[in-house]
């Protein structure tokens, strides 16, 4: 699994991984002749809503990976959050500066690394059919779910916000005429609870409902060295969580309606100063990552709430949908930038080279969003059926940024700025699928957009060598575009099916108001063109399921950030071209009636192709290896050719299930999965000081279920070799990182009822 090293826009011609598939490609031709073992397992259908309507995925021309049941209770038992989905599926990332309250998504290495609160990102997530735009929504916490699907390559025609890269799709388990429920408790290492619940059935015989719930804590396990500081510990959390949903069903009408909030409490991203070796990404000798010093304040504090109703008229040969949906955010996080104590102009500072003090909060006090699709789609029209609708999009966001002195009593606000952004877009669309022959069928859908953003920014306290009083600032966009996608599928027999797929994708505009120590910035549009092919197949009499695919596509106009650097400014940029190319892996199998395994890969290649395109160097500490330019007296790497940031080569991922049963109710069962992940760059400029180790991350859960799994003891580890990488950095002052989740262990039961 460890992959060997390659040269740019090549794939290594001996990889294991390839040998792997050219070893089971051939299988594919003969399966339908494998005899059957008598009374052998086999794997279910894959039902995903990929399409928008429930199909095998076999038959659905999109890369899909889907992560259901087991396995997703598996790699959420030590009460981590989203980012635990991390390289789980082939060709996705997810990281945050923010810890628990800002997920940022990567697929294909296509991903935005912003940290404002106003980012847009490539990669869209959809909730229970409800599209979550603002970075803060896009970290609710997962439990209760019928199923987790990515889906890779541009989504833009059926699905309604900024999908040039793809779509993480999330469903909860719905309510159902049929009472069932679940409790599960789990503790572990650093007092970690993590504890959740649901339960749902029949209210009459129309209505039904479901309640779901999460409760996760941790105590603060780093401790703040520094004598008289604000803060005592880091890295504690303290969240809940709740979902209640009501479904009606009647002869031609379906209601499903859902209410859900989310609260946290905690420590913001824990930065930590000149943790790396100058002109390496090793650790300094003398590093503990169960201690830090740091004078400045760190909390985070984030509220949402929102609701949705999912409408459903069955018009004989047609199907009415109406899909209404409401969010809104409140948010505080603030933390200790410079990641250590004190300046270099004082007596004392550290650890290591502190130029200036630097602590920041942003907030979110007023944000709402707004959804309404309405669709309609066709009830088996023979050889061809289709579907067509509107979309319609209102968000309004205001944010606050501060500023504070760390080196002064009490911490106080030192300045204050404000932006806010009025976001509406709307959307028609249609897409249809044709049954050409028995075994060949051609889809293809398009989508016009119109999207229009109001934005404006002030500075309202001055900030101590950085903006005056001053604003506002105003700036618009007003766009539209129209996306598309064409794909066709043949099966080659009943077990195997080929496709290839066409996609275009659209990211409207984007405007940012860095204000404290810069101004106003803006991106335009982005566009992508993605081609892909592949095949799907169900080996050995279903005892197994292989989905592989190549795809090249091509990005005009990326929208990409310079973050921080020696001007301590956030700039959004636009990328003359991005190119990327790689293959995915799916695979999964009963090796033998009790044991199960699936594995993930994805090689992933892309460049920046902009010969102009430069950008701010680090603040100091680092090394710059690519070619410098000197604009308006300072020095900016030229990144042309870099790869995207954190966008890894190889992912390669193994889940490993083995069952020994005790009775015909009963089982022992041991479960390992692993992750790895190839280095990424953090900035857009090379430096092997901002370029991570790679990673490899594994984890194993021992259990006994019993009662015909209705019972289940289990005890778990997660992290289990204490890796330890930095995983993101902030370079406009030291060399600042900060950390992966460390190893814990603990033990969790689940009653089903």
């Amino acid at each position: 699994m460890t992959p060997t090293r390659t040269v740019r826009g090549r794939l290594p011609a001996a990889h294991p991984l390839f040998v792997a598939v050219l070893a089971v490609l051939p299988l594919t031709a003969a399966a339908q002749d494998v005899p059957p073992a008598k009374e052998a397992v086999a794997l279910d259908t894959l039902q995903v809503t990929a399409q928008r309507r429930v199909e095998n995925a076999k038959d659905v021309p999109v890369s899909i990976t889907a992560i259901q049941g087991e396995k997703l209770d598996v790699l959420g038992s030590a009460g981590d959050d989203i980012r635990f989905l991390s390289a789980r599926v082939p060709s996705l990332n997810i990281e945050s500066s923010y810890g628990r309250a800002f997920p940022r998504f990567y697929i294909r290495g296509l991903g935005n690394t912003d940290f404002d609160l106003n980012a847009s990102q490539p990669v869209s997530l959809v909730y229970d059919d409800v599209v979550q735009e603002n970075p803060l929504l896009k970290g609710f916490p997962l439990f209760d779910l019928a199923g987790v699907e990515v889906l890779r390559g541009p989504q833009g025609t059926l699905f309604g916000r900024n999908t040039p890269a793809g779509v993480v799709k999330f469903d909860s388990a719905r309510p159902a005429q049929d009472a069932d429920g679940y409790l599960k408790v789990g503790y572990g290492s650093y007092n970690t609870w993590n504890t959740q619940g649901a339960y749902g059935g029949p209210l009459t015989d129309r209505w039904s409902a479901r309640v779901s719930a999460l409760y996760q804590r941790r105590d603060d396990y780093v401790d703040n060295t520094l004598a008289n500081a604000p803060s005592d510990g880091f890295e504690g959390y303290d969240e809940a969580a709740a979902r209640v949903q009501f479904l009606y069903e009647g002869d031609a009408f379906e209601g499903l309606f859902n209410l859900h909030k989310r609260k946290l409490n905690g420590t913001a991203r824990l930065f930590r100063a000149n943790i790396l070796q100058p002109g390496s990404n090793a650790l300094v000798e003398d590093f503990d990552r169960d201690k830090v010093a740091l004078d400045g304040v760190n909390y985070s504090e984030l509220e949402t709430w929102g609701g949705s109703a999912r409408l459903k008229w069955d018009l004989g040969k047609l199907t009415l949908y109406s899909i209404s949906g409401y969010e809104t955010a409140k948010s505080q996080n603030r933390g200790d930038i410079d990641g250590g104590y004190g300046a270099a102009f004082l007596p004392v500072s550290g650890p290591g080279f502190i130029p200036f003090a630097a602590e920041s909060m942003d907030g979110l006090p007023d944000h709402r969003q707004i959804t309404q699709e309405f669709r309609v789609e066709s009830n088996e029209w023979g050889r061809f059926d289709w579907q067509a609708g509107v979309f319609y999009f209102d968000e309004d966001v205001t944010i606050d940024s501060f500023n504070y002195d760390s080196l002064s009593p009490g911490n106080p606000q030192t300045g204050h700025a404000v932006q806010s952004q009025r976001n509406k877009a709307w959307a028609v669309f249609a897409s249809g699928d044709f049954d050409v022959t028995q075994k060949f069928k051609l889809r293809g859908g398009v989508r016009y957009t119109q999207d229009k953003k109001d934005f404006t920014a002030s500075v309202l306290q001055a900030v101590p060598f950085g903006t005056p009083v001053s604003g506002p600032y105003i700036a618009a966009t007003d766009v539209d575009d129209v996306s598309w996608d064409l794909s066709g599928v043949y099966q080659l027999n009943d077990n195997l099916n080929v496709y290839a797929r066409a996609a275009k994708g659209f990211r409207a505009p984007s405007i940012q108001g860095r204000l404290a120590f810069g101004g106003v910035s803006q991106a335009d549009s982005e566009t992508v063109i993605s081609y892909e092919a592949g095949i799907k197949a169900d080996l050995f009499d279903r005892r197994a399921r292989l989905g592989f695919n190549v795809f090249r596509y091509h990005v005009d106009g990326q929208q990409l950030i310079a973050v921080g650097g020696s001007n301590n400014t956030a700039t959004l940029l636009n990328a003359d071209k991005t190119i990327g190319q790689g293959v995915e892996l799916d695979f999964e199998a009963y090796l033998t009636d009790t044991v199960l395994l699936t594995l993930g890969s994805s090689y992933n290649d892309t460049q920046i192709k902009d010969k102009d395109l430069a950008v701010a160097i680090c603040g100091g500490g680092c090394t710059i290896t690519d070619p410098t330019t000197i604009i308006n007296g300072g020095t900016y790497a030229l990144v042309n050719g870099n790869p995207l940031p954190q966008a890894p080569k190889w992912i390669h991922n193994l889940t490993l299930r083995a069952g020994f049963p005790l009775t015909d109710a009963s089982e022992l069962y041991a479960y390992t999965d692993w992750a790895y992940r190839s280095p990424v760059n953090f900035f857009l400029y090379e430096s092997p000081e901002f370029r991570s180790r790679s990673s490899l991350e594994g984890g194993l859960r021992v259990g006994y279920n019993w009662a015909y799994g209705q019972y289940d003891v289990a005890v778990f580890g997660r992290n289990l070799t204490n890796q330890t990488r930095v995983v993101g950095a902030i370079d406009f002052n030291n060399l600042t990182g900060f950390l992966n989740e460390p190893r814990t262990y603990g033990v969790e039961f689940t009653a089903k009822f």
